[in-house]
């Protein structure tokens, strides 16, 4: 049985996993494919390499986002 003290560990990892994916944008392909299904459910949805370079095209094609770091 987990202690309260491991009950409270697990939950600040979570919310330190949490944080991470959202600062890193990581989580973006989740967003997108709930999007997806929830507004267009009969599009088929892509996969993440398609997804990742549709969004690396479109980060690229946009004027205003002329900072590049690499």
């Amino acid at each position: 049985m987990w202690s309260a003290f491991g009950r409270a560990v697990s939950g600040v990892a979570g919310g330190v996993r949490w944080y991470v994916r959202e600062l890193t944008d990581e989580s973006a392909y989740e967003r997108y494919v709930a999007h997806v299904r929830r507004h267009h459910p009969d599009t088929d949805v892509p996969d993440r390499r398609t997804f990742e370079r549709m969004r690396t095209d479109r980060q690229e094609a946009d004027p205003r986002r002329d900072f590049r770091c690499c």
